[in-house]
């Protein structure tokens, strides 16, 4: 495949500098792209490296100006390679139909192109809408409903009537639909709580592999529209998580939690049951979140690295701490007396 930077351009709602008749025949990383190649300098960093990139055309922010290579000024650099890198590595289109070694139960309501790969399983009552890719061994339980346009990758499994909206992709392994932790002790066992709700997943969201996303206990657990999350991502029971919010990779977030719009949740970040965090907000990297976060603050408790020995003497001195605390009052007290009484 080769194309004009013109028509790069084109794609990308860019500003040519250079060449635009220059055939482009892939893309590439900005050290690594070729001559016939183009590849993106979004910041600063690589902005300063330019003069040494090898790559045929680059994209670049706007009122870049010329240098050595073609360039194509966009508004958001990133975003527009991500569209290129589209365009040369599109979906691979599957052969439609479903394969014999499926098993499919009744009133299977099944629309146009879709694909159902071998050793999947459809409950009773699936709604499957158009151009839909089920690869081997997807798990659809009863009266699951799926839009249009999704991709679920190999031993997924969504549960008994959960609902997943148009243009989703779920990455492999994932659970929708489990039964939330839910337990009511009487001082000897645990009585399980049943969880009659559902998982709803709106449109245009990726979930990563092996995700674990509960069912509500009564009502539904619900993933708003755009959300993407990473792989390893626990949701609990009755979790709302609002538009365009992501969650990096090992997040944990308790039963009846609240997240807001463009939210970000880092790495390994913990959340405790039953608290709001805000539109907008940012949760960094380990942080254990156990009160409220309001709407664009960034909240964060990951310890940083430092050698091991003297993280060693750090976790010798933690428990100490509250002695500590109570001495340096002791000690503020006595240092304020002293002053009174020079006065």
């Amino acid at each position: 495949m080769r194309i004009t930077i013109s028509k790069i351009a084109t794609l990308v709602q860019g500003n040519i500098i250079g060449d635009a008749e220059k055939l482009i025949s892939g893309a590439a990383p900005f050290e690594l792209a070729g001559e016939n190649e183009i590849t993106v300098a979004g910041s600063a960093k690589y902005l300063k490296k330019i003069g040494n990139c090898q790559a045929a055309a680059v994209i670049v922010p706007r009122n870049t100006g010329p240098g050595a290579n073609n360039f194509i000024e966009v508004d958001n650099p990133m975003v527009a390679f991500a569209k290129i890198l589209q365009y040369f590595h599109p979906l691979i289109q599957p052969q439609t139909g479903i394969h014999p070694g499926a098993e499919i139960g009744e009133e299977f309501i099944c629309g146009q192109g879709v694909t159902v790969g071998p050793k999947a399983v459809i409950g009773r009552r699936v709604t499957v809408g158009d151009r839909v890719w089920l690869h081997p061994g997807v798990i659809l339980g009863d009266s699951v409903a799926v839009g249009d346009d999704v991709v679920i990758y190999p031993n997924v499994t969504i549960l008994e009537r959960c609902i997943i909206g148009n243009r989703v992709i779920i990455h492999a392994g994932t659970v929708i639909g489990s039964d939330g932790f839910g337990f009511a002790p009487d001082g000897n066992c645990y009585h399980k709580i049943p969880h009659t709700g559902i998982v709803q997943i709106d449109d245009d969201v990726e979930i990563g592999a092996n995700n674990t996303i509960d069912r509500a206990t009564f009502g539904k657990t619900h993933i708003g529209r755009g959300v993407k999350t990473d792989n390893l991502v626990q949701i609990a029971h009755n979790v709302r998580v609002g538009e365009n919010t992501v969650l990096v990779a090992q997040v944990g977030i308790s039963g009846s939690v609240t997240i807001g719009k463009n939210a970000v949740l880092a790495g390994q970040a913990g959340v405790a049951g039953h608290l709001t965090i805000g539109d907008g907000a940012t949760v960094g990297p380990q942080t254990g979140v156990g009160k409220p976060v309001p709407d664009g603050q960034i909240v964060s408790s990951g310890i940083p690295q430092m050698p091991h020995k003297i993280w060693l003497r750090v976790q010798r001195l933690i428990p100490k701490l509250p002695e500590f605390s109570k001495r340096l009052s002791g000690l503020e007290k006595r240092f304020k007396h002293l002053e009174e009484k020079m006065e």
